[in-house]
């Protein structure tokens, strides 16, 4: 039976000094985990495809006392092999290494059967949730390599565990984003010490959630806010020996 860290209460510096990479960050889950992150000490940097955004994050942070984050803006559907290595040299150049990494940008695309799914819409998912966290993943080991302690965490879904009817690409997309991790984990289980595991965030009040979800009332929905002591958990020191594993943020 998989242990529940959905309680878990992070000490104060959990993440002092660390630099942690969070995508999807000018809101939603990736808002929240970078606020969570910067109070607990990290340095975080803050990619996503709105400056405006990015910046909101930014002022937030700074205006909480935390360290001065970095802003990386980037269109995952579009972004060139060229822009992926440009990241990883810049964070090598600034900070010399990296303690974390949250993949948790994301799209939905439509929920409709199969064969009716548009091919164009197919692909720009298959871009975004699949093709984007394997570039950064093989543009950013490298610098995972240096930390002492480093942690990488994609974002699944239950519809990546068992498939359901109409969740298209999106959920083909998750399946994906498992294989990837337990393939990643496996890998650099014995020749690093870089952990990897999956996180289902459940439930969670985001935009993604209402388009999937319209007829839901959204206060009935846990906020991101709420989620976060797993996120906090995977990312610290307290999770040393656990790779591998997909767990879940709201455990039922």
């Amino acid at each position: 039976m998989t242990q529940d860290y959905s309680q878990y209460t992070a000490p104060d510096e959990l993440l002092q000094e660390r630099i942690i990479l969070v995508t999807g960050a000018g809101a939603g889950i990736g808002k929240a985990a970078a606020l969570s992150y910067a109070r607990l000490g990290a340095t975080v940097i803050l990619l996503g495809r709105s400056v405006e955004k990015l910046e909101q994050v930014y002022d937030q942070i700074e205006s909480e006392g935390g360290s001065q984050p970095a802003i990386v803006p980037l269109n995952l559907e579009s972004a060139s092999h060229l822009e992926y290595q440009q990241i990883a040299e810049n964070i090598e150049a600034e900070f010399g290494r990296l303690d974390g990494l949250l993949l948790n940008a994301a799209v939905l695309g439509e929920l409709r059967p199969l064969e009716f799914y548009p091919m164009d819409l197919f692909e720009q998912v298959m871009k975004v949730n699949v093709n984007a966290q394997f570039m950064l993943v093989r543009n950013l080991v490298p610098m995972l390599r240096q930390s002492n302690d480093a942690s990488v965490i994609f974002t699944t879904s239950s519809v990546g565990r068992q498939g359901r009817a109409n969740w298209g690409a999106y959920a083909i997309s998750k399946f994906a984003v498992e294989g990837m991790m337990q393939t990643l984990a496996d890998e650099l289980q014995d020749s690093s010490k870089i952990r990897v595991n999956c996180i289902n965030p459940g439930a969670t009040r985001t935009r993604m959630r209402a388009a999937a979800y319209p007829a839901e009332e959204p206060a009935t929905v846990c906020p991101p806010e709420a989620i976060m002591p797993l996120y906090n958990f995977l990312m610290g020191p307290d999770s040393k020996g656990i790779s591998g594993q997909s767990l879940d943020a709201q455990p039922k």
